[in-house]
């Protein structure tokens, strides 16, 4: 990411290629590359023309092109007054799907590129049918993707067409089947946080009910970290998940004990819900003693 910051595509080839036994560390990767190369998509067309059958490079170039129509998708409650825009956002959109198709049929046992187009068929509002198809897609080739589970979460929450029902429904089942270890169960605090999302009351403690206590605590207890295993690529997203719901609901201890294991790093959601994610973050580690850096 560091190299991509000064223009330099080549080392981002081999961090995706050793990934490719891992599909939680590969799919976290080609996010954090994708959105780091948003710009140069041009570059990695470029190393595609040298090596036409490189799956990376093909899923790489697909998730930027994804990363860059998110950057320019026009507010939804501006969409009369920038017909044009959105114009231009589906067209960018839907030049990722080539290259998506095309990893997936260069390494099919990838669940990668269809984390990829669960995130396309989105933003292009596709039907719920072509949705549930992606989803199946994916599940069928790695059950507990976390990338894959929170864009399906996505989908399924009101904001996006969905229902808070079956939202919560995916969210409770993940949960209770994701094996020991495993951060699945960090979609509960994350579907609560999308239900109040239509409602804008995110930025206030009233929907931390007695009940929502309850079950986001239960969740936190059933997702541990064992002592002395590998820790999970997700971990830190799964803190700040249960960090965030903890800290609106004002319990103190929960809130900071998974805040400190974030070493210091925020993630877009749930923080975003709040407002800016990085102010939101630090503002609730200050508030809490957490020491964020240094």
């Amino acid at each position: 990411m560091d190299a991509l910051g000064r223009g330099y595509l080549e080392p981002a080839i081999p961090a995706l290629v050793a990934s490719r036994g891992d599909p939680e560390v590969r799919a976290l990767r080609v996010e954090a590359l994708s959105r780091a190369a948003v710009g140069l998509t041009d570059g990695i067309e470029a190393l595609i023309s040298r090596d036409r059958v490189n799956p990376d490079l093909w899923l790489w170039l697909g998730r930027t092109r994804v990363e860059e129509a998110w950057e320019i998708k026009p507010d939804v409650r501006a969409r009369a007054v920038q017909a044009d825009r959105t114009r231009v956002f589906h067209r960018a959109m839907e030049a990722a799907r080539g290259p998506l198709l095309t990893a997936a049929q260069l390494m099919p046992a990838d669940p990668a590129p269809w984390a990829s187009l669960l995130w396309l068929a989105l933003g292009m509002d596709r039907p719920r049918e072509e949705k549930d198809s992606i989803w199946a897609e994916s599940w069928r080739r790695h059950r507990t993707l976390f990338a894959s589970g929170v864009a399906r979460l996505i989908t399924l929450s009101p904001g996006w067409g969905g229902t808070s029902q079956e939202m919560f429904d995916f969210a409770r089942t993940a949960a209770r089947q994701a094996p020991a270890g495993d951060p699945m169960a960090a979609l509960l605090p994350l579907a609560y946080f999308e239900h109040v999302e239509g409602e804008r009351s995110g930025r206030s403690r009233a929907w931390i009910s007695y009940e929502v206590q309850r079950e986001i605590t239960a969740a936190a207890g059933q997702w541990h970290e064992a002592r002395g295993a590998r820790p999970h690529p997700r971990a830190v997203e799964a803190h700040n998940a249960f960090g965030a719901a903890f800290y609106l609901a004002d319990m103190r201890r929960p809130a900071r004990g998974h805040l400190s294991r974030t070493d210091g790093r925020f993630s877009a959601l749930p923080w975003s819900h709040l407002g800016d994610p990085a102010r939101e973050f630090t503002k609730a580690c200050s508030r809490l003693n957490v020491i964020t850096s240094g």
